[in-house]
């Protein structure tokens, strides 16, 4: 089972293939992930999806894609998104995330051609649809590195950086056709949803109620699920009670504390509570998640 590990201000910790080096190159089923659904994250590195076989629906920043096989995606630098089953139904896909600083240092390359793009507004994701040239064409691109990964040849990262750059000068083709937005008042909500994410990563063992986390975003309660239900598609309450379970999960593989113990540190007061939300999301109750964990 994968976990999307996040911070406490919502940023994902990106496992990158090789310290030190910003390239991540999987192959990865949403029936591996916690109730098929990834949490909803953000990072600074681009991400790429292409659709081996399946569907998914894939969110960011409340706008919702529809990605179908040789479908990709690219989701730009510090846009909050997750994707999840369709329909319940399972999707193969291949997930690349890269840092622009891969490429270069050069200070007049990176404000010419890599933060113009980053830095778009206009710009949160590029649909590449799998029946068009270019979307054959990207898929074909993501295919070969991650073939290249697999095969892992000495220097196999300079010959994916060199693809990289091909679709990178193809993002800056189409940045050149988007024109940079202001921020407005969609900007101004996804800050308040970052805040009150991060406001739930933090206080989660907490007693919280809705009031507490709209107040974390300086918003009345109503305002507070419009925008959860728009970016997130759950109520605040449901979301801070996806992460807590979260939480949990990596606590009941710690035999440290009985699992009483560890509903309560993820802010859950009853036990019976806690242990069906459990069993609904993964299939199984907190007893036999830890055994399974536990041999």
């Amino acid at each position: 089972m994968i976990d999307t590990n996040v911070m406490q201000d919502a940023s994902e910790i990106v496992r990158y293939d090789q310290m030190g080096i910003p390239l991540y190159i999987q192959r990865d089923k949403l029936s591996d992930y916690p109730d098929w659904k990834a949490l909803c994250h953000w990072h600074e590195d681009l991400e790429f999806i292409r659709i081996l076989k399946g569907q998914m629906n894939y969110h960011v920043n409340g706008k919702q894609v529809l990605l179908k096989t040789d479908d990709c995606l690219m989701v730009n630098a510090r846009q909050m998104h997750y994707g999840y089953s369709y329909n319940q139904q399972d999707c193969d896909f291949i997930c690349i995330l890269f840092h622009p600083q891969l490429f270069t240092g050069n200070k007049l390359i990176f404000q010419k051609y890599i933060a113009p793009i980053m830095e778009n507004q206009g710009m949160e994701y590029i649909y590449f649809d799998g029946i068009s040239c270019e979307g054959r064409e990207t898929a074909a691109l993501l295919d070969q590195i991650y073939s290249i990964k697999e095969q892992a040849a000495v220097a196999y990262e300079i010959e994916v950086i060199g693809i990289m750059l091909t679709l990178w000068k193809r993002l800056c083709e189409r940045c050149e056709a988007i024109s940079p937005e202001n921020v407005g008042q969609g900007g101004s909500d996804l800050s308040v949803q970052k805040d009150m994410v991060s406001f739930i990563h933090q206080q989660y063992g907490e007693k919280l109620s809705l009031s507490d986390i709209a107040a974390s975003g300086s918003i009345c309660r109503s305002k507070c699920c419009i925008i959860f239900k728009r970016y997130l598609q759950q109520s605040p309450i449901d979301f801070l009670n996806s992460y807590r379970l979260e939480v949990s999960r990596g606590l009941l593989k710690d035999n440290a504390n009985n699992i009483t113990q560890v509903a309560l540190a993820c802010g859950f007061n009853h036990l019976s509570y806690y242990s069906k939300l459990f069993l609904r999301s993964y299939g199984c109750t907190p007893s036999q998640y830890r055994n399974l964990h536990l041999q």
